[in-house]
């Protein structure tokens, strides 16, 4: 199971203060992770990824832009896809998916700004953030 909660939803989930969740992401998604046997996404500046055993990777990709409504649902999307190609490997996967996504957020952000930005817009440059990180393997023939 993959649970991507922003900070409120996660304080709701483990009866805390969300000033406690901001403080301490990593902790609380870690803790999370471990008692519930869940891979957990801690959505937010910066994204936190803990998986079952322990094992927590912090994103490196993603802006202030993408904190509007429907870009979860991107990267739920996301998640789901990869995660069908790769179902031997779901951690990866959602490394995968959660950097692509905020990588997508980025490019985004370059050109259009962050204050206007939409969950369309991410997905809009899926295909850069897919170039970027993949190079030329990743490049139309011609």
């Amino acid at each position: 199971m993959i649970l991507t909660p922003h900070p409120g939803e996660m304080a709701r989930l483990i009866a805390k203060p969300i000033a406690e969740v901001l403080k301490n992401p990593v902790d609380v998604a870690r803790s999370f992770a471990m008692n519930f046997s869940v891979i957990l996404v801690l959505k937010g500046s910066p994204t936190v990824i803990a998986a079952p055993d322990g094992q927590v990777y912090v994103n490196a990709t993603g802006n202030a832009g993408m904190a509007t409504g429907g870009t979860g649902d991107v990267l739920t999307g996301m998640i789901a896809s990869f995660v069908a190609q790769k179902p031997d490997d779901p951690l990866s996967a959602t490394i995968a998916a959660v950097y692509l996504h905020g990588l997508g957020g980025d490019i985004a952000a370059s050109s259009l700004g962050t204050r206007a930005m939409i969950a369309s817009d991410i997905t809009s440059h899926l295909g850069d953030a897919f170039i970027s990180a993949g190079g030329d393997a990743e490049r139309p023939a011609r």
